[in-house]
């Protein structure tokens, strides 16, 4: 992983441009102390990210890829169908599950409501030409489908997913992933929506940050 990772930065912020050659496996296995066997499953991991494609005896190509290179804080406010329609011209593909819970005690605290109090649960996934691309658990009040927030919060950083996530990615147990924590907060500062976000390793660089969403404030 720790190999796939190095790679997946390098294509993903330009330093190995599409149609880039990558190195033969023996040359990688060398550079990086390793048997080719671990080479090929970092390359694979990568062919699974969309990130190489192999092309029989020719080697291992970067395949064309949009530039990614942090999360924009206005794209929060976007579906994931315009989010990533954005950003590539694969077939983007959006699958979500809805259900009505009763909040835990971990969730009424971060909601401030009472035990057992109604929340909206919902899990999305998302592709791009088949490969999973991100999976979100999100929290909201019920009338906060849209939440009506003057706050966003956010960190985004690497370290292992749910299990649900990394089922999704494709991760094997302990990979990292690119998580985004976010909190929707109104006026008064009352969380109105949670949600976290996990997307392959590499895909974004992390950084944490708060903004206002009214754009009356400076």
């Amino acid at each position: 992983m720790q190999i796939a990772n190095k790679y997946a930065r390098e294509i993903r912020r330009g330093a190995l441009p599409p149609n880039t050659r990558l190195p033969s496996y023996a040359d990688i296995a060398r550079e990086n102390n390793v048997s080719e066997i671990v080479i090929r499953k970092a390359v694979g991991q990568l062919s699974r990210w969309g990130l190489v494609k192999t092309v029989e005896r020719r080697g291992t190509y970067v395949v064309p890829q949009a530039t990614l290179t942090r999360l924009a804080p206005e794209r929060q406010m976007e579906s994931p169908e315009t989010t990533y329609g954005n950003e590539t011209e694969d077939a983007v593909t959006v699958d979500r599950e809805i259900e009505r819970l009763d909040a835990t005690a971990e969730l009424a605290n971060a909601f401030d409501i009472e035990v057992g109090d109604e929340l909206v649960h919902v899990i999305t996934r998302a592709a791009e030409a088949g490969n999973p691309v991100s999976v979100s658990d999100t929290y909201h009040l019920p009338d906060q489908e849209t939440p009506d927030a003057a706050v966003l919060e956010e960190v985004l950083a690497e370290r292992v997913p749910s299990e649900r996530h990394a089922d999704w990615l494709g991760l094997g147990e302990g990979d990292p992933a690119t998580t985004v924590r976010q909190r929707f907060l109104g006026v008064d500062d009352r969380v109105l929506m949670i949600s976290d976000v996990s997307y392959p390793p590499g895909r974004y660089q992390a950084f944490s940050f708060r903004m206002s969403l009214n754009p009356e404030d400076p």
